[in-house]
């Protein structure tokens, strides 16, 4: 399919920029102006991965960009198996833990909608079997909101050790346990984050539906968004192929232990759908979609818009949550959506609804925390918004002639790349690419000088050249950092 008629020329030279939308989500299309794609920005994400993948140790990642209704930008990195023969790509598959979540509260709201349940009922009108201890006797119902909203009390989990064990109970056993469970606080008193709280809300479905949890949510929401290799529990024939392997954390020794697969069950509900990055940007695009024409397809835009609005907030202004969906604000910018982490697995998807813009990070190997990627992919994405192509052809040029990765004997290793009308500078490893860019302007000759957010100009960059004319590094304070290469092939301006 061909790319959108607004990319600049140099988008067409990344491999990797390309359009999924579906033919009938095209066809539903209003006219609209489509948002800018930042392909100077993706460059700089593409080079960023690839460095971070090498000096994090990970096995393998997947990543996606959506603009509008296209994903305009995916890769893998690494390799999914262990034995590092099987690369990671946008189609590989992936645990995606808690975004399974997301799943089950449109589920949840469908059935809502249909008039098959109110989200102020207690939840054991539809799960006669769901009884556990309360913390205090005048505690309010745990209803059916606050299990969305994790306000419910609920514990985190069941005091099962299926996490540390990857041994998960199945229904019979989940509720035998959560009768010896207490809730640590009145219902609707704080948050609490709780997969045993989700878990419940897939009986609910099957209750409100009349259908089991798997069958409902498979018909009514991945086949109707055309969600192939989206699905509850582990594709075990697909293990080391298509299904990446999960590995442990990085160990002190540089190295990381393969975990075994695990097998959900009760816990499907919250943390037990596979997916890819081709998925993920399809369930996006439903979003944006949705948001920006109206009407109905799922859900009602209303009750999308309810979903991703803030409605619960510790007293403290910290902990806000919308119904299923993370709300964030992140500066001046509210992103929406999901993380997830279990044995062998770091994923999410968050959506920038006013932006037009989702990203997708995908990763077989625990770490520090969750949300792998994402918050750095949308800051560099949202300064790259903002570029603009340089007009001068001698600008062009120059930006050809001096891209290219930069290392010295004992300095970081970095890129120099285009960046809208002047080039920027990102050194090796960055945790906040967006943070630690350095933006130059072009001062003559062979000169640059760094500018900052408000336009002020410093300290300036000279690159030098050999006797053919080709740069061989710049000088910056005195000091000489060699070019190393040019940019990969796909990559160069």
């Amino acid at each position: 399919m061909p790319l959108n008629h607004t990319l600049r020329p140099a988008a067409l030279a990344l491999a990797c920029v390309l359009t999924v939308v579906s033919a009938a989500a095209q066809e539903s299309l209003k006219p609209s102006k489509p948002p800018t794609v930042p392909t100077d920005a993706l460059r700089l994400l593409d080079l960023w991965f690839d460095a971070q993948r090498d000096f994090e140790r990970q096995p393998g990642i997947s990543a996606g960009v959506v603009v509008g209704q296209q994903l305009v930008w995916k890769k893998g990195y690494g390799h999914l198996d262990a034995a590092g023969k099987v690369p990671a790509g946008a189609d590989t598959i992936y645990s995606i833990c808690s975004i399974s979540k997301l799943f089950t509260s449109v589920a949840v709201m469908q059935l809502w909608e249909a008039g098959k349940l109110s989200l102020d009922d207690d939840v054991a009108k539809h799960v006669p079997d769901f009884a556990v201890q309360r913390s205090h006797a005048d505690s309010g119902p745990i209803t059916l909101r606050s299990l969305l909203t994790h306000s419910s009390g609920l514990p985190r989990e069941a005091d099962l050790p299926y996490w540390s064990q990857a041994r998960f109970p199945d229904r019979a056993a989940l509720y035998q346990q959560l009768r010896q469970d207490r809730t640590f606080t009145y219902a609707n008193d704080r948050f609490q984050y709780s997969n045993l709280g989700m878990s419940v809300l897939g009986d609910v479905v099957a209750a409100a539906s009349g259908m089991p949890y798997e069958a409902y949510v498979q018909s009514r929401i991945l086949q109707p968004l055309g969600m192939k290799d989206t699905q509850a529990g582990l594709p075990m024939p697909l293990y080391g192929t298509r299904l990446a392997q999960g590995f442990g954390p990085l160990r002190r020794d540089g190295t990381r232990t393969l975990l075994p697969p695990f097998e959900p069950a009760a816990i499907t509900p919250a943390a037990g759908y596979v997916s890819t990055v081709e998925d993920l940007a399809r369930f996006a695009m439903w979003q944006l979609r949705l948001l920006e024409q109206g009407g109905s397809e799922l859900l009602k835009v209303s009750t999308l818009r309810d979903m991703q609005r803030v409605q619960w907030q510790d007293a403290d202004g910290r902990n806000t949550w919308g119904l299923g969906f993370v709300v964030q604000r992140d500066g001046a910018v509210t992103g929406v959506g999901h993380d997830g982490l279990c044995p062998g697995y770091r994923t999410a998807v968050i959506v920038l609804p006013k932006e037009k813009l989702a990203v997708i990070g995908m990763a077989n190997a625990v770490g520090t925390g969750s949300a792998p990627f994402t918050r750095p992919m949308r800051q560099v994405l949202l300064k790259g918004l903002r570029l603009t192509a340089p007009k001068d052809p001698k600008e062009l040029e120059r930006q050809r002639s001096v891209s290219g990765r930069y290392g010295g004997s004992w300095g970081s290793e970095g890129v120099v790349v285009p960046w809208g009308e002047g080039l920027a500078i990102l050194n090796f490893p960055s945790t906040d690419p967006a943070a630690a860019l350095q933006v130059l302007k072009y001062s003559g000759g062979d000169t640059y000088r760094f500018l900052d957010d408000a336009g002020t100009l410093g300290t300036p960059v000279r690159f030098t050249r050999d006797a053919a004319g080709n740069v061989t590094g710049y000088v910056l304070n005195g000091q000489h950092t060699n070019r190393t290469s040019p940019l990969p092939e796909g990559l160069a301006p």
